[in-house]
């Protein structure tokens, strides 16, 4: 069977790298349906399955129709979303929390293809990532920050202060997704 031949929303036998495993990506106070929806579709596209909410909006819950209608082929992924009430239990397991920012003047912050390399050797040893993504609106707030051990920012040529939530979600699921693939593709 091709992973075409199953049935919407079931889980199929697809290639899972360690970083797959390692990873889960936290969704901080998100405030509209569609972007948790497509942040699940846009996670799973890269072969991650692992996404948490914190404090999700009124709306932003993942059984909302547009969360439910954006989420084509991963209602596994958005259905099987924990949501907590603050951040620290949603990363109490993981080893090493990266938080998202737009925010310029932060120092030392990776960019996504560094944070794809690190997070691989670190999924390789089997430390446990969870990447951190704040409110669409104002990012994450200070407490959140404090329990992040670094920070990621994606490069952007136009002087736009952020892009999507998902579209975000998307590229760094991407970066750590090709560094997996490279780790594997050298025998690491």
């Amino acid at each position: 069977m091709k992973p075409e031949d199953f049935p919407e929303d079931t889980p199929t036998p697809e290639l899972v790298l360690p970083i797959h495993r390692a990873t889960t990506f936290v969704l901080v106070r998100p405030h509209y349906p569609e972007n948790v929806g497509a942040t699940a579709r846009a996670i799973k596209t890269m072969g991650f399955v692992s996404l948490a909410l914190v404090k999700p909006g009124r709306l932003a819950v993942p059984q909302h129709e547009m969360a439910l209608k954006m989420a084509v082929k991963s209602k596994d992924v958005l259905l099987g979303a924990p949501c907590y009430d603050a951040l620290a239990p949603a990363v109490a397991s993981a080893d090493w929390v990266v938080g998202t920012t737009s925010r310029r003047g932060v120092s030392g912050v990776l960019l996504p293809r560094e944070l794809g390399r690190l997070g691989v050797e670190r999924a390789a040893r089997g430390n446990k990532l969870a990447v951190v993504f704040g409110n669409e609106k104002t990012g994450l707030g200070e407490s959140e920050r404090e329990l992040c051990h670094d920070f990621v920012r994606i490069p952007m040529a136009a002087d736009q202060p952020s892009i999507n939530l998902a579209q975000a979600t998307q590229l760094v699921a991407y970066e750590l997704f090709v560094a997996g693939l490279e780790a594997r593709n050298q025998g690491l």
